[in-house]
């Protein structure tokens, strides 16, 4: 044997060693540079996200929108009464960081933080049977309630008589005979001085067979409602409400869009720029005195509707656009107070009573959705912003627990409907035969 061969075992073995020491050698390295990795990556998730990089599009647009409504939601927070002092924008509420994705957001607004959630489903169900009562809210809203009902902000005086027992069909015929629709008349003082005449668009009266009152209510999230209420010959949408990412709960199609006057005030909603706001009927309304003073109204409006409304008419002049009278507005809270035994906050009713009415008036059938709440119910306050208040459902600024009520007992609809869809029916006012 040379020593070529004596040797040529012992090289084997040592490469073999050597292979097995590298092999080693590199899943060490792989795992330490994993676990730097893995460190290093989860780090960067906790850290703020930059919303201009990070966010994708249905996110962002999530995110204007909850930025275009924080004045008005500001406003609402100052004008319920439901805090002590004053702050600065949004320092009086928690804000909630908006979820990146449209999963993460239909999740996380199922979780209300709202103190008031153990009030929240007995004001539910005793809405589904028409017995709330303002002694079934929570404390917090209770004190808000009795505040509003004490200050009488617009000089209510209220002197009509109270039947809390009627029927349905006695409720119905109140509505159609004192809810009959009034909007601006340009012929009246101080609008007839004010050349108001040449900005009257066409008369808005009846068009529509079956029609979708849309609430703006975060329980219309996860509920698949969208292609039947495209399905309406019209659907009403309320203030700056999309529709676009929120299709399949809401639907696509806008025929009316009522507006309270802020909308129009407020610069960040864009109101004559905005694609919103396009192509479509448009109503908006603004509280005057309880007395109709149109004078002082339109000298010291709650917010400034008059010179963004004469702006949109000269642009647009082919779109409709109508003010609702105030006198139309206070008939309705009087109608609220006439069916209710205890005293309804002295502020003008909710956008969503006054485009229930507003849609009695105008088709033969209303279908409204989320306005008396569903099983989804929750203290989110609209789908498409991130802000949590029980007030938004049962009212403190508004008498949005006894308007929904009301609404309640002149409904036709099934129990289903309104436990599952958060729907009620009810007849437009061509349908309502009353006795002459």
């Amino acid at each position: 044997m040379t020593v070529k061969d004596s040797l040529l075992p012992a090289l084997r073995h040592v490469m073999k060693k050597s292979a097995q020491l590298f092999l080693l050698f590199l899943l060490v390295w792989m795992l330490l540079f994993f676990l730097g990795f893995s460190y290093f990556t989860e780090s960067q998730v906790n850290q703020p996200h930059r919303t201009t990089s990070l966010l994708n599009s249905e996110s962002q647009h999530s995110i204007h929108v909850q930025r275009s409504s924080r004045a008005i939601m500001a406003s609402r927070n100052a004008r319920w009464g439901l805090f002590a002092e004053r702050r600065g924008p949004f320092q009086h509420r928690q804000v909630f960081q908006p979820p990146h994705t449209r999963k993460e957001f239909k999740k996380h607004v199922m979780k209300s933080p709202e103190n008031d959630f153990s009030n929240t489903w007995s004001v539910v169900r005793g809405l589904w049977k028409g017995q709330a009562s303002y002694k079934s809210l929570s404390k917090r809203l209770q004190k808000a309630v009795k505040d509003h009902v004490h200050s009488n902000k617009h000089k209510v005086q209220y002197r009509g008589q109270r039947k809390t027992n009627k029927g349905r069909e006695e409720i119905l015929c109140q509505m159609k005979e004192q809810a009959q629709l009034r909007t601006l008349d340009s012929s009246e003082q101080p609008f007839a001085g004010l050349g108001f005449q040449q900005l009257d668009p066409p008369q808005l009266k009846q068009a529509y067979r079956t029609c979708a009152v849309v609430t703006s209510a975060g329980a219309i999230l996860n509920s698949s409602l969208g292609l039947e209420i495209d399905s309406h010959d019209a659907v009403l949408r309320f203030n700056a409400a999309p529709s676009k990412g929120f299709e399949r709960d809401v639907g696509s199609k806008t025929t009316i869009r009522i507006m309270n006057s802020q909308i129009l005030a407020n610069r960040q909603h864009k109101f004559n720029s905005s694609l919103l706001y396009k192509n479509i009927t448009l109503v908006a309304w603004d509280p005057a005195p309880y007395n109709i003073d149109l004078k002082k109204w339109y000298q010291h409006p709650d917010y400034d509707l008059f010179t963004p409304y004469v702006t949109h008419r000269k642009n647009f002049p082919e779109q409709p656009f109508y003010i609702l009278h105030p006198s139309f507005i206070w008939k309705l809270w009087d109608i609220v107070q006439s069916n209710t035994r205890e005293n309804i906050q002295q502020n003008p009713p909710s956008s969503g009573f006054i485009g229930i009415v507003l849609m009695m008036n105008l088709c033969e059938e209303v279908h409204v959705y989320e306005y008396i709440p569903s099983i989804r119910q929750t203290d989110l306050c609209h789908y498409h912003e991130m802000y949590y208040d029980a007030a938004c459902t049962f009212g403190a600024y508004h008498p949005l627990l006894y308007e929904k009520l009301l609404v309640k007992r002149m409904s036709t609809a099934s129990e289903k409907d309104l436990k599952k869809k958060g729907k009620v029916t009810l007849p437009g006012f061509s349908k309502i035969n009353c006795p002459l």
